[in-house]
């Protein structure tokens, strides 16, 4: 995988192993290239492995949600196409419009990729739509209130293991293998709205953010009261800006 930032800067390479399924191997080299010597590294790779099909080109994503294992290999979840739906003190709000999951696995080593209860559980993931009630932002703590943000700057904080972080789960195995979180998105599962609104002949924009716990969380039939831990069903914040 290639990551670059917005002016095209900088460039960095995520190598993921597709050789082992059963094991999550990615290591983030350490050399920040530019786009021309990003290319060239492309070319070489190609170059290298041109008896074998080279290189193939994926598709662009604006962020890893994570990895995932069944009862096979593992997946890469990816956000490929976005929406901007807010800005809050300058930092922009984004909805998920549409994903992509990638089996990892090369396509020689042998893999139980089409397993009938493999391909089950597949189905059961590919049902929850992250193109509905989903935002994330790369730049702003939108699992947290405005107040926490400007009142707690603690960096040492791991702000993906909040309740509010609905892929935690998912991108802990990356987060853990690479020691940062350039790769990955935190995405928040709620509501979001934003308007415009004129009071007395002053614009002002109107806030709206409901945020859901990723504990405890369910259909009322089957998630009720409180658990062991003491985690409330379907624990919902709700802040307005």
């Amino acid at each position: 995988m290639i990551g670059r930032n917005k002016s095209r800067t900088y460039w960095r390479v995520l190598k993921i192993d597709r050789l082992d399924p059963s094991e999550l191997n990615i290591r983030e080299d350490s050399t920040i290239y530019t786009e021309s010597e990003c290319s060239e590294l492309l070319r070489r790779v190609h170059e290298g492995n041109i008896s074998t099909g080279g290189l193939k080109f994926v598709t662009t994503c604006y962020g890893i949600v994570g990895f995932i294992k069944f009862l096979g290999p593992y997946y890469l979840l990816l956000i490929t196409k976005r929406r901007r739906i807010g800005v809050i003190c300058g930092h922009n709000v984004y909805a998920v419009l549409k994903s992509e999951m990638i089996p990892l696995p090369n396509s020689t080593v042998n893999s139980s990729i089409n397993d009938k209860n493999e391909i089950r559980y597949k189905k059961l993931l590919c049902s929850v739509d992250l193109t509905k009630d989903f935002f994330f932002s790369y730049s702003y703590h939108v699992m947290r209130s405005l107040q926490k943000n400007l009142c707690n700057n603690d960096p040492d904080q791991v702000l993906y293991e909040t309740m509010f972080v609905w892929n935690e789960f998912l991108t802990r195995g990356i987060r853990k293998h690479l020691k940062n979180t350039l790769w990955t998105v935190a995405l928040v599962y709620g509501f979001f709205k934003q308007t415009t609104l004129s009071v007395s002949g002053r614009d002002l924009k109107l806030t709206l953010i409901a945020r859901r716990s990723r504990h405890y969380a369910g259909t009322r039939y089957l998630k009720r009261g409180v658990n062991e831990k003491g985690r409330v069903a379907n624990d919902v914040e709700t802040e307005q800006i």
